[in-house]
């Protein structure tokens, strides 16, 4: 008998006639009890506690917005299947880390959006790119339908492929590493534009 087979017989005998654990209740709460504006308005609320911005647009606002917010930016990227036309966009043609570091922006679609966290997540369909195109770049201007908010990450877990990649964004890349600074965009983009489409 190894050592190992040992200790294991001794756990067991020691617990052999010890009573059943009871199962405990799993009647918890799950997600937040949200719907419709008030789903909204936490969403926008928890994306802006991050220190991102939101502006809240219809569909035929999106190409006014993304002229808007790229206004002065000299280079941006946008994935094969982005929905809206970008003035100036150039395409990602699997550009590298380096040439990716002189773009300006980068502009995406979403999966999901969570409520209770004030995250967006990309699975890296189209639209959305991949991983490097939403960690480059210093500025991510990020589309996502209202539809396309959930109120928790229960939701937005069973709504996703876990066989597919995700980035997970809470705002503007950010650390506090050194003496407790915040200091943003050292991992990521510095700057994060939500735009919520209803």
């Amino acid at each position: 008998m190894s050592a190992r087979d040992d200790i294991l017989a001794r756990v067991r005998e020691a617990v052999s006639d010890a009573p059943e654990v009871a199962e405990p209740p799993r009647d918890y709460r799950r997600a937040p009890e949200l719907a419709g504006e008030d789903l909204l308005a936490q969403f926008v609320e928890r994306v802006e506690d991050y220190r991102a911005t939101v502006t809240r647009c219809t569909e035929a606002e999106v190409p006014r917005e993304l002229e808007r917010l790229l206004d002065g930016v000299l280079r941006v990227v946008v994935p094969d299947g982005f929905p809206w036309s970008v003035p100036g966009g150039e395409p990602d043609n699997a550009k590298s880390a380096a040439e990716l570091n002189d773009v300006d922006a980068v502009v995406t679609t979403s999966s999901v959006g969570i409520a209770e966290t004030g995250t967006v997540v990309l699975s890296h369909g189209p639209g959305q790119g991949r991983r490097a195109l939403s960690l480059v770049p210093d500025l991510h201007v990020c589309v996502i339908h209202a539809d396309q908010v959930v109120a928790g990450v229960n939701e937005a877990v069973g709504m996703l492929d876990p066989l597919q990649p995700q980035t997970w964004i809470s705002g503007p890349s950010a650390t506090s590493d050194i003496e407790l600074s915040r200091v943003e965009g050292v991992h990521g983009p510095r700057t994060l534009h939500v735009l919520l489409v209803e």
